[in-house]
């Protein structure tokens, strides 16, 4: 049984599909990459704990 070319629109939604693939594995590693970068700065400001002053009874706001 002979197989049969495959219609101009699917060729061209393939090449769509394989890019919009690519597109979206780079979003994804990109999150990873921000995501790991951050982790492994533990003395970045994001987290460092707030200097928090403890409030006794007569302190007023």
């Amino acid at each position: 049984m002979a197989m049969r070319e495959d219609h101009e629109l699917h060729k061209r939604r393939a090449g769509r599909n394989a890019w919009l693939g690519l597109t979206l594995g780079a979003f994804v590693a990109l999150i990873f990459a921000v995501t790991m970068v951050k982790l492994s700065n533990p003395q970045s400001e994001d987290h460092k704990a707030p200097n928090y002053v403890p409030a006794t009874a007569g302190d007023s706001q």
